[in-house]
């Protein structure tokens, strides 16, 4: 077999474009390009607009659309969290960057309040963080799931309170 450049042996390497190139420099050169495609997604959601001083992106603008605006919102966010698991973030940051954008998504589908909430929460600079931190190995999974079981807490606490009233008024009533 040909020996590749430098000390390399053969089978520590790939071939890619021509070059002999080792599988971990072209792993980092897809996260370079993956951090480069949501670092233009987040800005573009996320702070791409000025408005009096303040940076908005197409997000919160999105989120006025009535029905689809924060639907179309999540699909362009979602790029990132796909981006995010195809270069190997850890499982718990991945459902991290998910739960930031179902809160942008639920909280923004709020008529008034979410359009409010839409300008000042960023998941996608959020998620931008989340990823960054992950990639260079200083994410901490255990604040990650601790974030989700918080998220989930809320969840039930979102779901229980309307049904024990629901119960309580049907007891009430019957």
């Amino acid at each position: 077999m040909r020996k590749a450049a430098g000390n390399w042996r053969a089978s520590e390497v790939e071939i890619v474009d021509g070059e002999f190139v080792r599988p971990q420099e072209q792993q980092q050169g897809t996260n370079v390009d993956a951090e480069a495609m949501i670092e233009q997604i987040a800005w573009l959601m996320d702070r791409s607009i000025s408005i009096g001083g303040m940076r908005v992106g197409l997000d919160p603008i999105l989120g006025l659309i009535p029905g689809i605006g924060d639907v179309f919102s999540s699909l362009i966010s979602s790029f990132i969290i796909v981006q995010a698991h195809r270069s190997g973030v850890p499982k718990a940051t991945v459902l991290r960057m998910v739960a930031n954008v179902g809160i942008d998504t639920a909280v923004g589908a709020i008529p008034l309040i979410g359009d409010v909430f839409d300008f000042a929460w960023k998941a996608n600079s959020k998620n931008l963080d989340l990823y960054r931190t992950a990639v260079r190995g200083q994410r901490s999974a255990p604040n990650d799931w601790g974030f989700l079981v918080l998220v989930l807490l809320a969840l039930a606490v979102l779901i229980a309170v309307p049904v024990m009233l629901a119960i309580w008024v049907f007891r009430a009533l019957f």
